[in-house]
């Protein structure tokens, strides 16, 4: 099974997508922390990202939501190409955009993303891991 792991960041779990740039198609990393807690398989969201990356790589916009949490208020959903290369995954994902983001990170992975692998650190207390 492919697995791929992360060292914590600031003592956080992240993880670390590929978006695509809509002109010139260059590719753009963004780390995002892992949260378990922002959202469920119900939410209609996988990412929280900021809305210039979501408008920046293409993504089509969908009906708004609105959230409670970290960041409360009615944000518009885009459906994003999304890929982490080493696990060879790569599909359309449901990402909010928000004006601005949590320090340190350049967005999150929610539940509903996490889900789709098998997650967590994997018997080392200093990474935090994907595997399919």
């Amino acid at each position: 099974m492919p697995h791929i792991d992360w060292p914590l960041r600031n003592g956080r779990p992240s993880v670390q997508v590929v978006l695509t740039l809509a002109q010139g198609k260059q590719q753009i990393v963004r780390e995002l922390l892992a949260d378990t807690g922002a959202g469920s398989l119900l939410s209609g969201f996988e990412l929280i990202l900021d809305e210039d990356d979501c408008l920046l790589c293409g993504g089509n916009p969908l009906q708004p939501i609105t959230l409670g949490g970290a960041y409360t208020g009615v944000y518009p959903i885009y459906l994003l190409p999304v890929q982490i290369p080493t696990l060879g995954f790569s599909h359309d994902v449901r990402v909010v955009g928000v004006p601005s983001l949590l320090a340190g990170f350049d967005g999150i992975a929610g539940f509903g993303f996490l889900n789709r692998f098998q997650y967590g650190n994997f018997a080392n207390p200093g990474v935090f891991g994907l595997q399919s």
